[in-house]
């Protein structure tokens, strides 16, 4: 029977324009594998098939705009089609990667210009690519009309893009030593099979679109990271015993709920840690708002929920929205809203380990807060070494809207706040 496929929840979007039509009538498709690629004025978005099956009609076209609800097309399940569906596209792939070492030889280059021109959106308008390999060739400068896709049905796969780059600077260092895209010397191919066996691991969908942006992050934007330690002896003393009456409520109370207070505070005294650049650079852009994001660990690879408005809420209202949106990402079930619009972001890795490191700075952000596993230390009280639990802070910030003092005083005030827990609730 077939199943009806829609517009999921796309957030505060109507009338979206379909910009391409991924597969075909009669095309065998797997759950999860992009249908038809949607573009806002803020993103390019791809809307999944929610089942195995077969294309057996396509209801909308290029050009045509939809919303939540719109029926897409219709997707009839079979089982042994998707079967032998799922088993061609590793093929290619696979193909496309025999291939990869092979791309830096000269022998057979896609002819680039002889002067690479700014690459445009308008390049790009009729190829057959997901949003990431789309993300990916404008970071490269690539023109992705001037690339042969190896996917299926001419699809334009990310080891295309870097195989034609390859290609085009193989001729131009042998010329003149011209370095790759964005000024960066390519990584070159290497066939590791020729030193022992190997397997081509396919990425987690969220690598492969948070990838593009973590790489645009830290390629524009100068970090610095300060660290810096708290004594949250007598915090973690009062968090143990609202978790312990959290717990028989069906939910926990973890430290991040007392650093999201703490943060919200520290951002109030010094407000350009929750700002962003503006896009002329000369200024910086007051947000009087407080969303936080937390990097939440799933199956998947990291995802990052918004606490929104996180000034206006206590410890437990925060641990409770904490535990809801951490089970939704695991779940796979976030939404566009619950990950958009985020001031300043944490990454703690909790019990993990560690003693600090550098998080990449989430733009248009300017800062973002690593936790590392807090210890118990001896610290000099003046009169006698006492052991006390110290939390590892570590702060990196785009030094273009931030400086070294400003981050120092940032960390002092949050270690100030943390120090005492009677401070977070003025």
């Amino acid at each position: 029977m077939a199943t009806e496929v829609t517009v999921p929840d796309i957030g505060d979007f109507n009338d979206v324009p379909v910009v391409s039509v991924l597969v075909s009538v009669g095309d065998v498709v797997a759950q999860e594998d992009p249908l038809i690629e949607l573009e806002s004025d803020k993103a390019t978005m791809e809307v999944p098939s929610p089942a195995a099956g077969k294309v057996t009609e396509i209801k909308v076209s290029e050009g045509d705009k939809v919303s939540k609800g719109s029926v897409i097309m219709m997707v009839e399940a079979e089982e042994q089609e998707e079967e032998a569906g799922g088993a061609s596209e590793p093929a290619v792939e696979a193909a496309s990667d025999a291939a990869a070492p092979a791309a830096a030889a000269p022998a057979a280059p896609a002819a680039p210009p002889a002067a690479a021109p700014a690459v445009t959106d308008a390049g790009f308008g009729k190829v057959h690519a997901s949003p990431s390999v789309r993300a990916f060739a404008r970071q490269l400068d690539v023109d992705l009309s001037k690339v042969n896709g190896t996917g299926r049905k001419g699809r334009i796969l990310r080891e295309d893009v870097t195989k034609f780059l390859k290609s085009s600077a193989a001729p131009a260092a042998a010329a003149g030593g011209a370095q790759g895209g964005m000024g960066i010397p390519p990584i070159p191919a290497v066939d590791f099979s020729k030193f022992g066996p190997v397997e081509d691991v396919e990425m987690p969908r969220i690598k492969k679109l948070s990838g593009p942006a973590l790489h645009r992050s830290w390629l524009n934007i100068p970090h610095v990271t300060h660290n810096e330690e708290a004594d949250i002896t007598d915090l973690d003393g009062y968090r143990r015993e609202l978790d312990a009456q959290a717990k028989e409520d069906g939910y926990r109370v973890t430290l991040l709920s007392f650093v999201i207070k703490g943060s919200v505070s520290a951002l109030k005294k010094h407000w350009e840690v929750n700002s962003s650049i503006h896009p002329d650079g000369d200024k910086l852009i007051r947000k009087d708002f407080y969303n936080i994001g937390f990097a939440a660990d799933t199956p998947n690879g990291l995802v990052v929920p918004v606490i929104r408005d996180a000034d206006r809420k206590g410890i437990i209202e925060i641990s409770k929205e904490l535990g809801e949106l951490s089970s939704k990402a695991r779940e796979g079930k976030l939404k566009g809203d619950d990950m958009s619009g985020a001031t300043f972001t944490i990454s703690s890795l909790g019990g993990i380990g560690g003693t600090s490191f550098t998080p990449i700075v989430n733009a248009p952000e300017v800062a973002i807060l690593g936790l590392t596993r807090s210890k118990m230390a001896p610290v000099w009280n003046g009169e006698d070494f006492v052991p006390r639990n110290m939390q590892p802070l570590s702060l990196s910030y785009d030094h273009r809207a931030i400086d070294g003092a400003l981050a120092a005083r940032f960390c002092a005030t949050l270690k100030h706040l943390l120090g005492d827990v009677r401070r977070l609730m003025l």
